[in-house]
């Protein structure tokens, strides 16, 4: 579904190359949401703006390299759907990051158990034991992620006299448990999806994912979450804000 877009139009005058101007102009219509979902054809472009089908081609290469479109073979160029944005240095849940940018977060509890982790989380934990709980993550029901989280037995066994489809681990953790977070470790890395979680998100063999792994201690330093999250890398993005340092 397409926003009225006003006229706009290029300047053949400038010093601005026309394929420059022509991305910007597909970049802003992007982000007003004037293109939500397919971009116009090449054709529709040149008839438009009375340029040739190179400079198109040549806007529209640069969109796709930055990731704002992506072009699917035999169907036509589209908006990259990468709607979710988890800002780093924050210690929000994946609801918060879903709902802030106005979609509706939901959750689905595939399984839980306890459990002995393996070596690595053993080692990053503490846990010689843990109770497992894993997720199927959706934003406005599109399924874009797999949560498997790690907990200290005591915690697991409270958290799972709740109902967990669509609930906020972190809120029940801190609101019902009682437990405050105070620092969380995370590492983000890309990779694929295991294999048994497959089934549940509707996406080609081998797609790119990317793994966020994060561990939450409370005040008292004591660890109280691992959490390996699987998202889809074209539905959810991390972004940093960076400052130099001067003197």
């Amino acid at each position: 579904m397409r926003k009225e877009k006003s006229e706009v139009k290029l300047d053949y005058t400038s010093a601005i190359p026309l394929h420059i101007q022509l991305k910007d102009i597909i970049e802003k219509q992007v982000a007003e949401g004037i293109f939500s979902e397919q971009i116009p054809s090449e054709r529709q472009f040149i008839g438009e703006y009375n340029i040739s089908r190179s400079t198109v081609r040549e806007a529209i290469n640069l969109l796709v390299r930055e990731g704002i479109l992506e072009k699917r073979h035999g169907k036509g160029t589209f908006v990259s759907l990468k709607p979710i944005h988890d800002w780093l240095g924050n210690l929000s849940s994946t609801t918060e990051a879903i709902r802030d940018i106005g979609m509706k977060p939901g959750a689905k509890l595939i399984t839980h158990y306890k459990t002995i982790p393996s070596t690595y989380i053993q080692e990053r934990t503490g846990f010689t034991e843990a109770y497992f709980i894993k997720r199927v993550r959706y934003a406005d029901d599109i399924p874009i992620g797999i949560e498997r989280h790690y907990y200290p037995i005591a915690i697991g066994e409270e958290l799972i006299k709740y109902n967990l489809d669509n609930a906020t681990l972190y809120d029940l953790v801190q609101n019902e448990l009682g437990i405050q977070f105070a620092e969380a470790d995370q590492t983000i890395s890309s990779g694929y999806l295991l294999p048994e979680d497959m089934e549940y998100l509707d996406v080609p063999a081998n797609t790119n994912f990317m793994i966020a792994v994060r561990i939450i201690k409370d005040q008292a330093g004591s660890v109280v979450e691992m959490e390996e999250a699987f998202y889809r890398s074209d539905m959810y993005s991390f972004k940093m804000n960076l400052s130099r340092k001067f003197g």
